[in-house]
């Protein structure tokens, strides 16, 4: 009885973390990188603009990498560039995550995906 009870309250429930896009339907845009200060008190600036191309109203997550000169990721964030608000179709969401990395002087070079797509 209990088994029925969960099964019938969960199929009731909306689907509201479902997204019909994917990764894919999702571009970043105009990613820029910058380092100001020095040592300790470096800024680091990653950002750049993620826009949804698919039809959906949906939020993705990416995730940049920073890398040495040898390819090898020495700092990795993830972030949900416009929180838990949906981007309408053909809009787009401004990022910079570059807070959430602490300088060290091995990093050269900085990629960017799309790694989750939700819609909220």
């Amino acid at each position: 009885m209990k088994t029925t009870l969960l099964l019938a309250s969960l199929l009731l429930l909306p689907l509201a973390g479902h997204a019909a896009c994917a990764p894919t339907d999702f571009a970043i845009k105009d990613f820029k990188t910058s380092i100001s200060g020095a040592g300790g008190s470096a800024r680091i600036m990653l950002a750049g603009e993620l826009v949804n191309n698919c039809t959906d109203p949906s939020a993705a997550q990416i995730r940049i990498d920073a890398k040495d000169t040898d390819g090898k990721v020495v700092q990795s964030k993830e972030g949900w560039p416009a929180g838990t608000t949906n981007i309408a179709p053909g809009s787009a969401a401004k990022f910079d995550l570059g807070r959430r990395f602490r300088f060290q002087s091995d990093m050269a070079t900085y990629t960017v995906s799309v790694i989750a797509v939700r819609a909220w």
